[in-house]
């Protein structure tokens, strides 16, 4: 047998190994608890019956999942309808108070959104979508309000075009096959080939612009943090209405700002974070 034909056969053992062993270890109940929590995010309550058909699980399954969080304190009942307790934030507290990049990030962007009177925010690249995982307010620019938790479709804002802009070839590649690139205005672009010539050109130059592309008149601005192995982890923005600034005075006179602000955060960060 050949040498190479050797290295396949070990290869294919670990793979298969590596299958088995990621089967065996799965927890499917803990899949379905996680499915019937994210299924409050558009309802403050549900009956058993809305949840199951949310989540698509059995009435059973859902109404387990249901009782378990409220015995540990996570939901609460009343006359057949649930909802979640204030207790469920200690489960994302949980990441963030692991990763103290945020922490870290917070005097910063107070500065800056000092500096330049507009709101300013770190996020982070989950699936096709943006959160907030830090965000110092100064002015309401979106119809809808913004804070740590927020989720934002990654291919229409510029921290989401900063964070694509620096996945690897394969991670992209996963992302066009899984995002919806809806339009949200009449500027957004949807084409995927548009997307990715942008992309190429935005890791060239290391920031991106969005303008008009989330909402009409909405005008954001982003640049990569890095971790200690200078790896993109997050992104800063800070973002303005077309009615108070321009294009040229965010390019012109946020943009030095927002760079040097990247680059603080970046330079305070002496871990590695797991992507």
């Amino acid at each position: 047998m050949s040498r190479y034909n050797l290295e396949n056969n070990h290869n294919s053992n670990i793979d298969s190994t590596t299958n088995e062993r990621k089967s065996s270890d799965y927890l499917k109940t803990l899949e379905r608890g996680l499915e019937v929590i994210k299924s409050f995010k558009d309802s403050p309550h549900l009956t058993i019956s809305e949840s199951s058909k949310i989540t698509g699980l059995s009435r059973p399954v859902t109404r387990r999942v249901l009782i378990t969080l409220e015995t540990l304190g996570y939901a609460n009942s009343k006359n057949g309808r649930y909802s979640l307790t204030p207790k469920i934030l200690s489960l994302g507290y949980s990441y963030i108070s692991s990763q103290n990049i945020w922490e870290i990030a917070t005097p910063y962007l107070e500065k800056l959104s000092e500096t330049i009177q507009e709101s300013s925010s770190l996020a982070t690249l989950d699936a096709t979508e943006i959160v907030y995982v830090a965000r110092v307010s100064v002015n309401k620019i979106m119809k809808h309000s913004l804070g740590v938790g927020t989720r934002l479709p990654a291919h229409a804002s510029s921290v989401g075009k900063v964070l694509l802009a620096f996945l690897s070839d394969h991670k992209l590649d996963l992302y066009f096959q899984q995002a919806e690139l809806r339009p949200y205005t009449e500027k957004t672009v949807t084409s995927e080939d548009k997307i990715r010539e942008d992309l190429l050109n935005i890791r060239e130059q290391g920031w991106a612009l969005s303008h008009d592309q989330l909402e009409m008149g909405l005008l954001s601005i982003a640049a990569p943090i890095r971790d200690i192995r200078g790896e993109v982890v997050a992104a800063v923005n800070c973002a303005t209405h077309s009615g108070r600034c321009n294009i040229n005075q965010v390019v012109n006179e946020f943009l030095p700002l927002l760079l040097d602000t990247a680059e603080q955060i970046s330079s305070n960060i002496d871990f590695e974070m797991i992507q």
